[in-house]
């Protein structure tokens, strides 16, 4: 018998990944069953159930890859000096990581528009109820604040931003926004990533009234 190789193997496993977050997030973790995964992905359960046990693996494996990527890139800005301002980092993260903008990664599409928005709220739902997947969202939530709080501490020791406020402070706030952004493209509709690039543009422009 013929052995697989990794790059096939891995090429299987994004194909799975890429069609459960595409189920969830056209009909919710509840609504979707590892049926729907089987024909959205066009696989036999033996193929899927390979690689996973179950939509609660799923949900848990999407959720721990798209919270490493976006952790990947801020770690990335934070090792250069200074870091890119934030405008363009978030801008950038949102573009590569997230799908929004245009720039679609992993293929996590739905109706031909980036399906993270959606599943983005699939999960913070899903975390009320799921112990196991509340956790796995809070340490990717942990890591991705390190690493902004690291880009944070570039600025301060470049001198572009004020050293008297936490750097733990500035990130959590810039998260938020982030997440804001993405939130408001799944219920209200999609915008282009200049729209939260310009907001951020006009905060860092404001100086103290004469």
């Amino acid at each position: 018998m013929a052995r697989v190789s990794q790059a096939h193997l891995d090429a299987r496993r994004r194909q799975i990944l890429d069609g459960a977050a595409r189920c969830f997030a056209l009909n919710g973790f509840h609504a979707t069953s590892m049926q729907d995964v089987l024909k959205e992905v066009d696989l036999s359960a033996g193929a899927v159930y390979r690689y996973f046990s179950g939509k609660d693996e799923l949900i848990a494996a999407i959720v721990t890859e798209v919270l490493g990527g976006i952790r990947e890139a801020f770690e990335e800005a934070a090792r250069q000096t200074p870091p890119p301002p934030p405008d363009v980092l978030v801008g950038r993260v949102m573009t590569q990581v997230l799908g929004l903008g245009g720039e679609v990664k992993h293929g996590l599409t739905w109706d031909g528009k980036a399906s993270f928005p959606r599943l983005m709220i699939q999960v913070w739902t899903e975390t009320l109820r799921d112990g196991e997947l509340s956790q796995v969202l809070r340490t990717g939530f942990v890591t991705v604040r390190e690493a902004w709080v690291k880009v944070v501490e570039g600025y301060q020791e470049a001198g572009l931003m004020r050293a008297d406020i936490p750097a733990d402070h500035v990130a959590r706030t810039m998260i938020a926004a982030a997440q804001g952004f993405a939130a408001q493209q799944a219920l209200f509709g999609s915008a282009p990533v200049e729209v939260i690039q310009d907001g951020l543009r006009g905060l860092m422009s404001m100086e103290p009234p004469r």
